[in-house]
């Protein structure tokens, strides 16, 4: 079944999605990519809480698909709840036009809300193989103090404009230095990528101890 659909919320796509229903290929395996985001769910970088962001889902992971270069795997929209995804979960997304402000997609959930923005990733930098997004409140109040790359206040997320800004990033040469970048436009917005799963998250895991030691050095002073 072919849906078109336009979202504003979190968990409410802002980009315009052309998502066929049907179940995931047989040929995709999801076990590498659940198992990451079931260690994000468990440190609370990915996940749903009444007490955080208005009780919104937060967080998503993504695969790049060998054997699609501009596609990937996504954990789907509305599955922040859950503590471990399986099949029924994830969309691919087979293809994405920032410019368009618009994605192709299939599998049996809706790609996250975030999804525009991992397309950017992946096609500017071909190299990439995982992208990350968590909300990591450590992280993000040290931007400036981590010296992260980071886009603008006034740039909202999952929009062309955020894809647009991340581009921006790239062409300066800020995220060749630094694989990660906060969005401060995005409440604990952060962002990773890597050649695996385990090396983005492994980033994300280096910033935050070195947030924690900041603010730590800040208390007892």
């Amino acid at each position: 079944m072919k849906e078109n659909s336009l979202y504003d919320t979190e968990g409410v796509i802002k980009y315009r999605l052309d998502h066929q229903h049907r179940p995931l290929p047989a040929s995709i395996d999801i076990r590498a990519i659940n198992a990451w985001r079931n260690l994000l769910f468990r440190l609370g970088l990915v996940g749903q809480d009444p007490a955080r962001y208005h009780g919104l889902g937060y967080g998503n992971v993504s695969e790049r698909l060998t054997a699609n270069a501009h596609g990937f795997l996504i954990t789907g929209t509305q599955t922040g709840h859950l503590a471990t995804l399986n099949r029924e979960h994830f969309a691919m997304v087979e293809s994405a036009s920032a410019k368009q402000n618009s994605i192709q997609s299939s599998g049996p959930s809706k790609p996250s809300s975030e999804a525009l923005t991992h397309a950017s990733v992946y096609s500017l930098l071909p190299k990439a193989q995982a992208v990350i997004h968590v909300h990591c409140p450590e992280i993000w109040r040290n931007t400036l103090a981590l010296q992260l790359p980071h886009t603008g206040a006034d740039i909202p997320y999952g929009t062309l404009e955020m894809a647009e800004t991340v581009e921006r990033l790239f062409h300066s040469g800020q995220l060749n230095k630094r694989p990660i970048f906060s969005m401060l436009g995005h409440e604990d917005g952060i962002v990773a990528f890597a050649d695996s799963l385990a090396t983005a998250a492994q980033i994300i895991f280096a910033e935050l101890a070195e947030a924690l030691t900041i603010e730590q050095n800040m208390s007892a002073g």
